[in-house]
Order: C-alpha cells, then sequence, then structure tokens
C-alpha cells in the first residue's frame, strides 16, 4: 500500500509470497529500558527467521507507517526519547502530524491486517483493568481483535488485568480464544491461571486451519492464541497475584490511569521480583515468535479463499 513503507527484507518476502511475521513495537518504545529493548527486539526478530520466517517490525517514524524496520531504524526507535504508545485511536493522528511511536495490540493488528500479514506475535494482550467497572479502563485491543482477520499470537492477557472480565469481553466480541497445549488460560509471566481457557489446540496446522475457516465462513476478527512462558523462566501465578494487588493499589493511589497504567505496573513489578518478570516476558515473547512463524508456515499450506 502507498501509505505503507516496507523494508527491504519484508518486500522481499511479500513479493515472493514467503510467510511474515508482524512484531509490535511498543515493547521497545514502552516496555523495556534501553539498550535491553533493542537487543530483545533483534533477538526475537531473530527468532522468527531461524523458525522459517519473516520478521516485519511494525512502528511509525516521522509520519510514516514501517512494515518492517533496517537495523538503523530498529536502533533509533530503541532510543528515542519521548516515543508516542499508538494504539486505534492515535495512529491516524501520529502519522498525519509526522510523529514517532510504537504501535500497541491493536495499531499493529490494523497494519498487519492492511498488510496482507496474517499471524503477528506479541508478548501479551491488553483488556480489561482491575476495578474497571468504576474506571471503564479496557483496551482497545480486545474490539481490534473483533475487526481485524489476524492470528495473534501471545502469552494470554497480561496478568495485571481481570481476566475473568477479559474473557467476557472476548467471548461477547466473538474472539476465539484458544490456548496451545493445554486447558489452563496462560496469564502473560505464568504459565497457567486459575482459569479454564474457552478453547485448546495442540499445534501450529491446526490453528492455521482454523485461521483459513474463519476466512472462509467470512467472519471478521482474529483468533488469539495464548502461548504459556517457557517453564524455565516462568513465575507461578499465586506469587504473582498479591504483588499485582498492591501495585494496582499504589497506582491508584498515585492518580497513575488510562495509557499509563500497564507501563506504571509492569515496572513496580520488575522491581518487586527482583527482575523476574523482564527475564519472563523476554522469554515469552522469544516463544511466541517461534510459534507464529510455524503456524505462519502452515498458512502457506493452507487453501486461501477470497476475501
Amino acid at each position: 500500500m502507498s501509505d505503507m513503507i516496507w523494508s527491504a527484507e519484508t518486500a522481499t518476502a511479500k513479493a515472493e509470497g514467503a510467510p511474515l511475521v508482524a512484531l509490535e513495537s511498543t515493547i521497545i518504545t514502552h516496555g523495556m529500558p534501553y539498550p535491553e529493548n533493542l537487543h530483545t527486539a533483534s533477538a526475537v526478530e531473530d527468532e522468527v527467521r531461524r523458525a522459517g520466517a519473516i520478521p516485519a517490525t511494525i512502528a511509525v517514524l516521522d509520519g510514516r507507517l514501517h512494515i518492517g524496520l533496517e537495523s538503523a531504524q530498529l536502533e533509533r526507535l530503541a532510543a528515542l526519547p519521548a516515543p508516542m504508545k499508538l494504539s486505534r485511536a492515535d495512529l491516524a493522528v501520529a502519522m498525519a502530524t509526522g510523529a514517532s511511536g510504537g504501535t500497541t495490540v491493536a495499531a499493529t493488528m490494523i497494519a498487519a491486517a492492511r498488510a496482507g500479514i496474517d499471524v503477528f506475535a506479541t508478548g501479551g494482550i491488553g483488556g480489561v483493568h482491575l476495578g474497571a467497572e468504576h474506571s471503564w479502563d479496557i483496551s482497545a485491543d480486545l474490539h481490534q481483535l473483533a475487526q481485524s482477520r489476524v492470528t495473534v499470537v501471545c502469552a494470554g492477557p497480561k496478568a495485571i488485568l481481570d481476566l475473568p472480565k477479559t474473557l467476557e469481553v472476548l467471548e461477547t466480541l466473538g474472539v476465539p480464544v484458544i490456548a496451545y497445549g493445554q486447558d489452563a488460560l496462560p496469564a502473560f509471566w505464568s504459565p497457567a491461571s486459575p482459569f479454564a481457557a474457552p478453547l485448546r489446540m495442540d499445534d501450529a496446522r491446526a490453528i492455521a486451519a482454523a485461521h483459513t475457516a474463519r476466512a472462509a465462513l467470512d467472519l471478521p476478527g482474529g483468533q488469539l492464541i495464548c502461548n504459556p512462558v517457557p517453564a524455565a523462566d516462568a513465575i507461578p501465578y499465586a506469587d504473582l497475584a498479591p504483588l499485582i494487588t498492591a501495585a494496582a493499589a499504589k497506582a491508584h493511589a498515585a492518580g497513575i490511569a488510562a495509557k499509563n497504567v500497564t507501563p506504571y505496573l509492569l515496572n513496580h513489578l520488575n522491581a518487586a521480583t527482583e527482575g523476574r518478570t523482564l527475564t519472563a516476558n523476554i522469554a515469552l515473547i522469544r516463544a511466541n515468535a517461534r510459534l507464529a512463524a510455524a503456524i505462519a508456515q502452515a498458512l502457506q499450506m493452507q487453501p486461501r479463499p477470497r476475501t
């Protein structure tokens, strides 16, 4: 599309019909400190390549929407002093005003669908925040999942969220929530929450077939694949739950709201766990990249209906 800039690698992959995996960029701009963010972004891209697909990190630089970043652009994004956090409400404004920023799950889904990329790997999705019955703080990720036909591979909703309410909203919106290889819903840093996942699938080919079947039925929206964090770096949900409750109370007392809640809680929990959440975050996004690449490859073998 004329409003997008493709990197040399992603443009070649698109022209050749090679499997592509979209990657979000708020994990770079808002999820980790520099230079850990740059090292992680590069490592995740390499995971996709080693698994047989081409990474397409999505971001906005100087008002231009990029589908894949060159090395120098990735370095620039990681070091930006005040990048925007771009969700569906901000994406067009950033492009119109020449701003730069990282794309959230919602904005990355918009760009991936427009670019014709079917699979997207991220860390965890946003959802219904604790106390949403008072704050109405519900992530745009959920509504975008109901609109963009993209398979999103994550480690489950972020553990800082109200998980039962998040599942209820996704059910209402008609978004399939599929646990990979288990019955329990993964919860970001924790491989299993106390809540059952609505659906389960055990291999990439089945997930690819479900993606294709949704397109054949002309169903809007994507599917959410919840891949548990690797056991070596996982943190039990029972250990995290009281820390999350305490962190949420501090955020409320400090008047932290809207887009600032998630970065605040992530930073607080990283300190409270002495860096274990950051270690788990890196491990889970790399694992999700590998699974997303396998799904993208499997999709190449699927008959593709016209949409």
